[in-house]
């Protein structure tokens, strides 16, 4: 028999006093295996919620919506993360000069690179490489005892990917996920110290790699039309290139984003799908729906579920018809946390929000966010999960849970660190004939 998420220990829905007390540096109990109701607690009676004095949280789709929008909200994160990292720390650095959290002029020249290496014809080349990819870690997947979705699948395909679209040698890719782990586990609300000393050990490690593969590149240049690292080296904009530490946390960026959050992606949809079997059975019978499946599935368990962003001038948020709001103003100076996984649940733009449906359309999901800093490499996360599920799901329908799953107890980002399961039976062997079809 499948076995399903253990049961939350919060209130099924928390009351009024409950929900003006919410606090994200101390999270309720159960938030992390269950935050919906709180989510949905927040939007009912605080969608602008004051964490601190200078803080708020927003849960509603629209509010987001407007705060992605405005040319006042910074992604420039110096001034929260100087108290919370330390000036001139390995993370301080890090954070502070890689694309998510920059402004224009940096994030313009980076992304403009960045794009450019990831646009659809670079996509396209790299699907024949990730299904062979895939179809080998399903063949392996058959011939573990205890096979774990996790460790033996979704987080061996994110880094696999973007390591060949930089060009690092299969044989140095051993140490770049725990790096990522450690460097995006210091950007939790509120990290200690042990997080915070293996975040700064590991951007240090990372860069001194680095250092050492670009001055190989630099001797021995790739071609730019499919080596990233090697466009990321001579590429210019307006005339200006990248700068050798923007260059070295710029990749960090890309290999830490590329794994973590894909990887959750890809374990959240197939643990999404084992707990709602129709959907399963749904997707199998219709491969052709994997492509709104998995935009259905960045909505309902959305990899990134927290955002942030800093009012540098005064924002206003929409008046709210239905209960009645009026217009907000946000003050310059606040800091704004998007719960993205909140407003992904948001009735007022999906209806029956808390429904897996795979045929959704339209879906106008946050997960990858919006705007000027919209994910730079959502078309590779997409294609990875495209992939990834379309292909093991074909392969083996009756997949199932072996044992509950373990949560990462993490609140920014939401996934597993484990995900055991029971393959059972094995689809026809055409399945490989079978290629995974966006919507």
């Amino acid at each position: 028999m499948p076995h399903t998420t253990p049961a939350s220990t919060h209130p099924a829905n928390p009351d009024l006093a409950a929900t003006l007390a919410f606090s994200l540096a101390a999270a309720p109990a159960g938030f992390i295996d269950d935050p919906y109701p709180w989510y949905a607690a927040l939007r009912r009676h605080a969608p602008v919620h004051r964490l601190a004095a200078d803080s708020l949280l927003l849960t509603r789709c629209a509010d987001l919506m407007a705060v992605y929008r405005h040319p006042g909200a910074s992604s420039d994160k110096k001034r929260e993360f100087a108290p919370k990292y330390g000036p001139g720390s390995p993370l301080f650095e890090h954070h502070t000069t890689s694309l998510v959290f920059s402004d224009p002029p940096l994030h313009t020249r980076v992304r403009r690179l960045l794009t450019g290496a990831l646009n659809q014809r670079a996509v396209a080349r790299i699907e024949s490489g990730l299904i062979e990819l895939v179809d080998g870690l399903i063949d392996r997947l058959a011939t573990l005892s205890q096979p774990d979705l996790i460790r033996d699948f979704a987080a061996r395909i994110p880094v696999e990917v973007i390591g060949s679209l930089l060009d690092v040698p299969r044989d140095e890719r051993e140490p770049l996920q725990g790096w990522s782990i450690d460097i995006l586990s210091a950007l939790e609300p509120v990290p200690g110290a042990t997080l915070l000393e293996r975040g700064n050990r590991s951007v240090t490690d990372f860069l001194n790699y680095l250092r050492d593969l670009v001055a190989r590149r630099r001797q021995q240049p790739g071609d730019p039309e499919v080596d990233m690292l090697t466009r990321l080296i001579l590429g210019e904009t307006d005339g200006e290139r990248l700068s050798e530490l923007e260059l070295l946390h710029n990749c960090i960026f890309l290999l830490n984003a590329g794994h973590e959050t894909t990887t959750n992606l890809i374990g959240n949809g197939l643990e999404a799908l084992m707990r709602h079997r129709d959907q399963l059975d749904r997707l199998v019978r219709d491969p052709a729906l994997i492509g709104p499946a998995v935009e259905e599935l960045l909505r309902f368990e959305s990899p990134l579920q927290l955002n942030n962003r800093l009012a540098t001038t005064a924002i206003d948020l929409p008046a709210d018809p239905i209960t009645g709001r009026g217009v907000v103003t946000i003050e310059a100076g606040t800091f704004v946390t998007l719960g993205v996984g909140a407003a992904n649940r948001d009735p007022e733009v999906f209806a029956e929000p808390d429904r897996l449906d795979i045929g959704r359309r339209p879906n106008p999901q946050l997960a990858f966010g919006h705007g000027a800093h919209a994910c730079a490499g959502m078309n590779i996360a997409r294609l990875e999960a495209r992939v990834a599920i379309g292909r093991l799901v074909a392969r083996y329908p009756e997949i199932e849970s072996a044992a509950p799953p373990e949560r990462d107890r993490r609140i920014r980002f939401r996934g597993f660190r484990t995900l055991p399961v029971v393959l059972n039976r094995p689809a026809s062997t055409l399945w490989r004939e079978t290629r995974c079809l966006d919507e």
